[in-house]
């Protein structure tokens, strides 16, 4: 039986992330062995989960992710270990589906049996923050709240105002956090700084995890996790099929965002992959007969990426026999030119003709299924993936190439034409989750 528990909360920024590190730290300081899972698309919190449990966890996604899969993943990543989920968003939120496949941390909760903590953010409310609880807890009959972290308290008769709204429901409050603006983590465009360029950061996950067990019950919280059997069954945990044997992975502060299960799927499909970095003017190794380049922060490393002629050369040669991919910032990458903040423009390596901007920022956010134009690395024509965008960059200069796939978001626009594909070369903004 695996113990297993969900951090959720109503609402964006309420702390979810500083409880869930703190409380797997925390954990781990007292020997508990301890995984953090992550509910919906996200690059940047799993890598802060490795690093505060020392395990590495895996996202869990209720609309790009078949049942069986989630499930197959989950069991995988959380065999043996006292099981922390973070949702996403509020708890809730996802976009119009089927039943169960909302994209909505409630529907992973639901799907695993999850029991949920809630976070709640109580600044600026006292007793009419029961109320929220109380609507959480009613709201869908699959989802069981069995406890209350109540954050940013703002003094000792505050916090017994909110607690005896809330106990008086019969939700145990197990945590009161007050004000603490010395624990929050540095941020930039895309969510928090990488956890591999946060400054100091044992010393910041300790100053959290002395946080939380300073003001969290963490023996009552272990308590009230479920115990549950998340054996997987039959099914495999592959959510892509590997683009090649031998893979050659961008691997670096510029190219980072490829989702955990991806690669751990692809080895246990027998794929080999072998990491380069184009910071460190690295080629793909010739030897793969696949590259893969993820997305990241190619334009906060523009000039290094161009200056890199090794990379760019080698790159090049390798796309004259072999398949290329290019996931959003591997996709700005591959094309002729990228813009920086700055308005510089810096030459890419021109195997696509698309021309982006960085200097000319719109945020694109949200899920999509991807329909392949044609047979490449990452399936046959016609084949359907799931995934989503997230990403700043616009697109100054589409260029001529033929599509990579034909797009259709998951809040009702019709199918378009995305991304760009030219011989063995392709690339887009989507960046993908599983197969359809």
């Amino acid at each position: 039986m695996t113990r297993r528990l969900m951090i959720a909360a109503p609402r964006s920024g309420s702390g979810k992330t500083i409880v869930t590190l703190g409380l797997l730290l925390a954990f781990r300081r007292h020997g508990v062995a301890v995984v953090g899972l992550k509910s919906g698309p996200d690059y940047i919190d799993p890598a802060f989960h490795a690093a505060a449990c020392g395990a590495e966890g895996v996202n869990l996604d209720s609309w790009a992710m078949p049942p069986a899969l989630l499930k197959a993943l989950a069991a995988q990543a959380s065999a043996g270990r006292f099981a922390l989920c973070e949702a996403s968003m509020g708890l809730f939120d996802g976009i119009r589906g089927p039943h169960g496949r909302s994209g909505a941390s409630a529907d992973v909760a639901a799907l695993l049996g999850l029991p949920v903590l809630l976070v709640l953010d109580v600044s600026g409310q006292a007793q009419s923050a029961a109320a929220v609880v109380k609507g959480c807890a009613a709201y869908d009959a699959r989802v069981r709240v069995v406890g209350v972290i109540v954050n940013r308290v703002g003094s000792e008769r505050h916090r017994r105002l909110v607690s005896g709204a809330i106990e008086a429901l019969g939700v145990p409050i197990v945590g009161a956090l007050p004000r603490d603006d010395k624990i929050a983590l540095p941020e930039r465009h895309l969510g928090l700084v990488q956890a591999g360029e946060t400054e100091a950061l044992d010393a910041r996950l300790d100053a959290i995890a002395d946080f939380i067990e300073a003001n969290v019950d963490c023996a009552r919280v272990l308590e009230l996790a479920g115990g549950a059997d998340l054996r997987a069954g039959p099914m495999p945990a592959v959510a892509l099929h590997p683009p090649g044997q031998r893979i050659a992975l961008a691997r670096d502060a510029a190219f980072s965002f490829i989702y955990p299960h991806l690669t751990r799927g692809w080895r246990t499909a027998g794929a080999e992959i072998v990491p380069f970095s184009p910071l460190a003017d690295e080629a793909p190794a010739q030897d793969c007969d696949a590259c893969w380049l993820p997305g990241g922060y190619p334009e906060l490393h523009a000039g290094r990426i161009a200056a890199a002629a090794r990379f760019i050369d080698g790159l090049r040669r390798f796309a004259e026999t072999r398949p290329v991919h290019g996931e959003c910032g591997g996709y700005m990458t591959l094309g002729q030119s990228l813009v920086d903040a700055s308005g510089a423009a810096h030459k890419m390596a021109g195997l696509l003709s698309v021309e982006t901007s960085f200097a000319k920022r719109r945020m694109t956010l949200g899920y999509q299924e991807a329909r392949l134009a044609a047979d490449c690395a990452l399936g046959s024509k016609g084949a359907t993936l799931r995934g989503h965008e997230f990403h700043y960059a616009t697109i100054a200069s589409p260029g001529d190439d033929e599509p990579f796939a034909f797009v259709t978001d998951a809040y009702g626009a019709p199918p378009a034409p995305a991304g760009s594909r030219r011989g063995r070369v392709t690339g887009s903004f989507f960046h993908v989750i599983a197969e359809a």
